[in-house]
């Protein structure tokens, strides 16, 4: 228990160092792309004395290394800053988005996580038939199309061709749950495809190499059936991997849901950092940027620390 609560200790450490990393990154980033947000917002009829002006009310005067250390300050304390855009809290943008891109990676998570699971222990269990290599081979097909060419394919099958679903993903304040689930079917569907294929052949790959184990070949020998040796005797060795990429594929759904956003018109936070890159409203698009990394990140830590735990060879290495 001592070992595991240093180990976590040692990942968060990291953790905050590689977001501290990245905020620096996205700030170099963000203020490195072209155009001027006082003359978008104020338009080409201002003058050049109205735009310094207004660069000056805005803040965009000062220099870079004072702008990053007001932000990192304003961070610290939990402000996220005034939208450049319209003047309004980001806290309140980013609530009004955050609870729908969660939603959207959750129901993606619910359904891609269980089927990949149960598709990897099926590939396994009939390995080198002609299940395993029907589903080898939409695996990799799935994995080889990008997420917004799937998403085109599933409006023009779903929505274009049989009307069945809506192409844009819209959803009203006082938007249902029936139809809440129906318009993220597609958006739903977009990301597990990939998150499946992936799991299900990490699942597969794991569970193979151990079911060339003694202790497996001995199981046969008793005369276990198939089934039960996968549940009971593999799979709970071969956790270790498969917690990996679950979780490293949970990140990825997360971060992943910015394509789909834009391609459904769905109201995440995806979607907003977009419009705000668009409009160049800088704040907007460094929280957003922000709290996509450090969701990716605190995965990746909870990723690592679950492999480590579920391996006991890990947790008490000898010597």
């Amino acid at each position: 228990m001592k070992r595991l609560g240093n180990l976590l200790l040692q990942r968060l450490a990291l953790g905050l160092f590689s977001l501290f990393a990245v905020s620096v990154i996205i700030f170099l980033a963000v203020s490195l792309l072209p155009g001027d947000i006082a003359q978008a917002m104020l338009g080409q009829a201002a003058t050049p004395e109205t735009v310094a002006a207004f660069r000056a009310q805005l803040g965009l005067d000062q220099a870079p290394l004072a702008r990053f250390g007001h932000w990192l300050w304003q961070l610290l304390h939990g402000d996220l800053g005034l939208s450049l855009a319209n003047q309004r809290p980001i806290t309140e943008l980013v609530a009004a988005r955050l609870g729908n891109t969660f939603s959207l990676a959750a129901l993606a998570a619910l359904v891609s996580v269980p089927l990949a699971l149960a598709l990897g222990m099926l590939a396994a269990l009939y390995r080198n038939g002609w299940f395993d290599r029907l589903l080898n081979t939409l695996a990799l097909s799935a994995v080889s199309f990008p997420e917004f060419f799937v998403a085109y394919i599933l409006i023009l099958v779903f929505s274009v061709k049989l009307g069945w679903l809506p192409s844009l993903s819209d959803l009203p304040p006082d938007a249902s749950l029936g139809t809440i689930l129906q318009r993220s079917l597609l958006p739903v569907a977009t990301l597990s495809l990939v998150v499946i294929a992936q799991m299900m052949r990490m699942t597969r790959a794991a569970l193979i190499n151990l079911l060339a184990s003694p202790y497996i070949e001995m199981a046969r020998l008793k005369g276990l059936r198939p089934s039960r040796i996968i549940l009971r005797h593999a799979l709970p060795n071969a956790l270790a991997p498969i917690v990996n990429v679950v979780a490293l594929n949970l990140a990825y759904l997360v971060v992943g849901v910015v394509v789909v956003e834009v391609v459904f018109v769905y109201p995440g936070l995806g979607q907003l950092l977009v419009d705000s890159v668009a409009k160049r409203d800088i704040p907007v698009v460094q929280a957003c940027s922000l709290i996509f990394a450090a969701t990716y990140i605190l995965l990746n830590t909870s990723a690592d620390v679950l492999s480590i735990a579920s391996n006991p060879r890990l947790m008490h290495p000898k010597g």
